[in-house]
């Protein structure tokens, strides 16, 4: 007998047909209750305007919020139905996902839209749209469950399924004191299979982790991470519960800010989207460029000091950008590796020292691997191919391997020091992005390179 292999799903094919058929309302809807928010998202898209239009108003509200959710252009969508039953879908939404929504509109349109809000979701919009993009309070959530310290088992059963109806963050329960500050959490499961003599008290881990509201995204993101919960609250000052980041949350503020550090390595001072304008995106590039111009004329001037080198011995030049690639891939490393050890806070200095050191120590054995390399390979093309005595040959390749390896040691330090550097000016070390090591870099192996070509091959060995 064959297996049966499974077959794709066909969801969206299946979920088009349904909302083009002309089914009663009630019966549409119910054949919808069987596919997932995602899938239908994916088959409103395929729809045209009008035929979203008509289905809109049979969906209700609620299930358009819970819909919209899943589709990364809201606001082409949102601009199909009137302002009125706009602001009934976005005040069903997270407060972080309306926010989000909201963030995408022009001003005036985004005062109208909280204005016709409940009263619940434009105060939790406004509190949201009141912090800075890079703290924590912008990425929160109001959708959240919290009980008093002092009920019942019984009683924190009934405050949870009271609370539930409106906020469908319950895997994780918090608590609050008389003074509505926060006491501590404890999980679903620990309420639902608890006994009703047991302790409320016994169940609440009074030690759960939490940031507050203007805690910046960048000194906080790696501590979230470690804890690897459902979710996290989000405190004001004073100890109460403002909202909650969500591990989904957690996973939108790494991604952007993994996509910050990108760009910034890049050069840039943001990072790019397709909806950004020419202007927009060369003032993002435009100060970096004009920078390394400055310091690429730098590397350049300092190539015309050793003309006298490339005059008398013009094969060196073929090998100079060797050494260049080389110095700046191992720059780049370094700096990666070293932005990414400084994201944890409690580094010492001595354990800087020790990363600095073992930089070097790696660039050096790399260098003296690769040096060694370059020395027989670049030694044998010049004595074959250029036809060189063989001494001379080799006492090029030499001076290229030795550069190599003293250019990689340097580098090494480079790409290490300077992001450091930045960290100790309170400045986020990933300015010191990749454009400018590896421009730093170059200045620092033509000095190396050419250096020791003045000194090994012209003025110890005469070599000409």
């Amino acid at each position: 007998m064959e297996k049966e292999i499974l077959k794709e799903p066909k969801y969206v094919e299946e979920l088009l047909e349904i909302l083009r058929s002309n089914l009663p309302e009630e019966e549409l809807l119910d054949r919808l209750s069987d596919y997932h928010e995602n899938d239908i998202a994916d088959a409103l898209e395929q729809l045209t305007a009008e035929e979203r239009k008509k289905i809109y108003p049979i969906l209700g509200a609620e299930k358009v919020a819970e819909i919209f959710t899943y589709i990364e252009d809201v606001n082409r969508y949102i601009q199909e139905v009137d302002l009125k039953s706009a602001a009934e879908v976005i005040s069903h939404m997270d407060s972080d996902d309306a926010v989000d929504v909201l963030e995408e509109m022009d001003q005036s349109t985004q005062e109208q839209l909280v204005n016709l809000m409940d009263d619940d979701s434009s105060r939790d919009v406004n509190l949201i749209l009141s912090y800075e993009d890079d703290e924590i309070g912008s990425y929160m959530t109001t959708n959240f469950v919290a009980i008093k310290n002092d009920l019942t088992i019984r009683q924190a059963m009934h405050e949870l399924i009271r609370q539930a109806g409106e906020n469908d963050n319950i895997s994780t329960i918090y608590v609050v004191d008389d003074g509505e500050h926060f006491y501590g959490a404890l999980d679903l499961k620990d309420l639902i299979i608890a006994r009703e003599n047991d302790s409320l008290e016994d169940l609440i881990s009074t030690s759960y982790p939490y940031v507050t509201d203007h805690d910046r995204i960048s000194d906080c993101i790696e501590r979230i991470k470690d804890y690897a919960e459902d979710s996290i609250p989000v405190l004001a000052q004073d100890g109460q519960i403002l909202g909650i980041i969500t591990a989904q949350d957690i996973v939108e503020v790494v991604d952007d800010e993994m996509g910050d550090d990108y760009a910034k390595l890049a050069g840039l001072t943001a990072e790019e989207d397709l909806k950004e304008t020419t202007r927009e995106s060369m003032k993002k590039r435009l100060p970096w460029l004009i920078v390394l111009l400055f310091l690429g004329m730098g590397v350049s001037s300092v190539v015309g000091v050793f003309e006298s080198v490339v005059a008398v011995l013009p094969i060196v030049i073929c090998f100079q950008s060797l050494i260049l690639d080389m110095s700046g891939n191992v720059g780049t490393q370094s700096l990666a590796v070293t932005i990414r050890v400084l994201m944890d806070e409690k580094l010492t200095a001595k354990q800087r020292l020790l990363l600095v050191g073992k930089e070097m120590k790696v660039g050096f054995f790399n260098g003296l691997f690769l040096g060694g390399m370059a020395f027989l390979f670049i030694g044998l093309y010049v004595c074959v191919l250029k036809h060189t005595p063989a001494g001379h040959a080799f006492m090029i390749s030499g001076c290229v391997g030795i550069a190599l390896m003293v250019a990689m040691v340097i580098s090494s330090l480079v790409g290490t020091m300077i992001p450091m550097f930045f960290h100790k000016m309170k400045i986020d070390p990933a300015v010191a992005s990749g454009p400018l090591i590896t421009t730093v870099n170059d200045l620092v192996a033509v000095v190396t390179y050419y250096g020791l070509a003045w000194i090994i091959l012209i003025k110890a060995f005469r070599v000409v």
